[in-house]
């Protein structure tokens, strides 16, 4: 890969290490740190996972893609990721959800699952969820591969496979199906500001939204 562009082939070998990585330190958690460090394997879970994405940063950076974090961000540009984290809430969570968790009763049972595990360490899957995957799942998908793809392909070949790789991520249909909505929408934020930033701030900040709709009125439950 040339600095500055990525190949199709490319984007998904990155994506599916990316995969490898999640399914790597997730195993690791079931099978070792639960029995292990039964009393704070959560917090050695979230230490680990810092690790890892540290570690595939640098892998990124490695191939030439230099992270520029801070760059383009604009007053406008944050306004748009704010506006986006409050539209894909209302539009995901209240409008297509509830249609996809119709259509996929399993997938739904699942993500129920998931929200379950999410109550047992409140802080630590806070920490995931809002501030750790947003920020990898940007940094790769609108930085490296949608950046890389529209160097080779152009802006609307890029933005339609990176939301199509961002989706086969998730791990159930109903999530996946959302996620390639939030995919389009984040790759059109990053086409109009340029700033990875905004596209970062967009996803935590709809991730947070959710789930402090979700989480904390079971909790309190």
């Amino acid at each position: 890969m040339s600095k500055g562009s990525l190949k199709l082939g490319g984007a998904v070998l990155w994506v599916a290490v990316y995969f490898c990585m999640m399914v790597f330190y997730t195993a690791l958690d079931i099978t070792v740190w639960r029995t292990v460090f039964p009393a704070f394997s959560e917090w050695v879970n979230v230490m680990f996972i810092i690790v890892c994405v540290g570690g595939f940063v640098m892998l990124l950076k490695r191939t030439g893609y230099e992270i520029r974090l801070f760059a383009n961000v604009t007053f406008i540009g944050v306004l748009m990721a704010a506006g986006c984290s409050v539209l894909f809430f209302l539009l995901l969570d209240h409008c297509l959800d509830p249609v996809f968790e119709s259509i996929f009763p399993q997938s739904e049972e699942a993500y129920q699952e998931t929200i379950q595990g999410l109550l047992k360490s409140p802080v630590t899957s806070f920490l995931q969820v809002c501030v750790i995957a947003p920020f990898i799942e940007e940094v790769l998908m609108r930085g490296f591969v949608m950046g890389g793809l529209k160097s080779t392909y152009g802006a609307g070949t890029a933005l339609l496979v990176s939301a199509l790789l961002f989706a086969l991520l998730h791990f159930n249909m109903v999530q996946t199906l959302s996620a390639f909505v939030c995919g389009v929408v984040l790759g059109i934020v990053y086409l109009k500001t340029d700033a990875i930033f905004c596209c970062i701030l967009a996803h935590c900040g709809y991730n947070l939204i959710s789930y402090i709709g979700m989480v904390y009125p079971l909790a309190a439950g």
